[in-house]
């Protein structure tokens, strides 16, 4: 299943970057871009199992993008952090469908820097030294999802609805599935937050 969501991305990138190209000709962005307000969303749905991967400026979520030192902003990210735990509430999932298998949080704001391969160890111990340099710049928050659903009948829609609501900072998410029906690219927005499989 990890090979259909990886592929998902270049699977639909001329249909994601005529869309992009559409939607926003007047902005700097390309596809993937760290654009506030703005998240993407990777969906593969595959018999009984179910993928999302969301990945959205740390902005959105937590409403800043530094490392989190005052306690209210540490507040923010621990908050988030547990929302984003939540994926069946967050994705409208229906109630007893799906079982969450594995999920992995990651941003720097979490702290995940501090956690990796010793073959990546020395990698990294030169990417620190230039990483102060970028503290500034963009953080963003990732979240990927595994999910077995035994109700696949059940399964007709995702609802984004309470994510919009709990991250009104979000304002549009763009959506790339691959389902029964076949491969999508959809823009979701607190007014439109539904989609079908």
């Amino acid at each position: 299943m990890r090979h259909l969501l990886l592929a998902l991305p270049f699977a639909l990138l001329p249909l994601t970057a005529a869309q992009a190209h559409d939607d926003h000709d007047h902005e700097h962005g390309s596809l993937g871009a760290h654009e506030h307000g703005v998240a993407s969303l990777n969906v593969a749905l595959d018999g009984q199992a179910l993928e999302l991967q969301i990945d959205s400026p740390a902005m959105n979520f937590v409403g800043f993008e530094h490392a989190a030192k005052s306690d209210a902003d540490k507040a923010k990210v621990a908050a988030a952090k547990a929302e984003l735990e939540k994926p069946i509430e967050l994705f409208g999932l229906a109630a007893g469908a799906c079982q969450v298998t594995k999920q992995e949080l990651e941003s720097p704001l979490f702290g995940d820097h501090d956690h990796h391969h010793e073959d990546e160890a020395h990698e990294h111990e030169h990417a620190d030294a230039n990483e102060h340099e970028h503290e500034h710049e963009h953080s963003d928050i990732e979240a990927s999802y595994q999910l077995s659903c035994k109700q696949v009948d059940a399964l007709k829609q995702l609802d984004l609805s309470e994510l919009f609501k709990r991250f009104p900072a979000t304002q549009k998410i763009q959506v790339q599935l691959i389902g029964p029906s076949g491969q999508q690219g959809v823009e979701l927005t607190p007014a439109q937050p539904r989609l079908s499989f």
